[in-house]
């Protein structure tokens, strides 16, 4: 049955995928306050150092829900966050989100994390699908999820109401069998 590990460390060639710490606040602070990081997100950006320190009290790993920051191994800063959440270990299926620093945005490290979480999904976990809900006019994320092997397999038209602001929703799914046939 796929749960969530407790404390899962992840490394890649530039990061270290971890749970959040006490330590993560003003980082996190950073990434979730800039508007241009959460323009699509299903809600709007940080205001306050205390959403952060919530954020880092409500998301310790659970059995069904996995968040990680994303911290360089040389300098240590905070770079983004992904996560797999609503993980069904019945259905062996969990949805992912990912978030990077805006400054960050077209050197590879979203590609480095997500293609880490979807490594420890399928081997680690045992997961047999992900899924992912984007903004349809978050054109960058839309790109990293088809290079990752996901699929565009539906549109729901109005699904979020953020800042007042209605959105839709671009819906991907990656299989383990195609995951895997990408990474031979």
């Amino acid at each position: 049955m796929p749960t969530a590990e407790a404390n899962p460390a992840l490394e890649t060639a530039r990061l270290t995928l971890r749970p959040a710490r006490l330590g993560d606040a003003d980082g996190l602070f950073a990434l979730y306050s800039d508007p241009r990081v959460v323009r699509y997100w299903a809600w709007p950006a940080w205001t306050s150092i205390e959403q952060a320190h919530d954020y880092i009290t409500r998301m310790a790993p659970k059995p069904d829900s996995l968040p990680l920051v994303a911290a360089r191994r040389v300098e240590g800063d905070v770079v983004g966050t992904v996560s797999l959440y609503q993980i069904n270990a019945q259905n062996r299926r969990a949805e992912l989100g990912y978030a990077l620093r805006q400054a960050l945005w077209g050197q590879g490290y979203a590609s480095e994390m997500v293609g880490a979480v979807l490594a420890h999904a399928f081997d680690a976990l045992g997961l047999h699908r992900i899924e992912a809900d984007i903004d349809p006019r978050n054109d960058a994320s839309a790109r990293l999820l088809e290079r990752m092997g996901f699929l565009r397999e539906g549109y729901l038209r109005e699904r979020w109401i953020v800042n007042g602001e209605v959105q839709d929703t671009g819906l991907y799914g990656l299989l383990v069998q195609d995951w895997r046939a990408r990474q031979a």
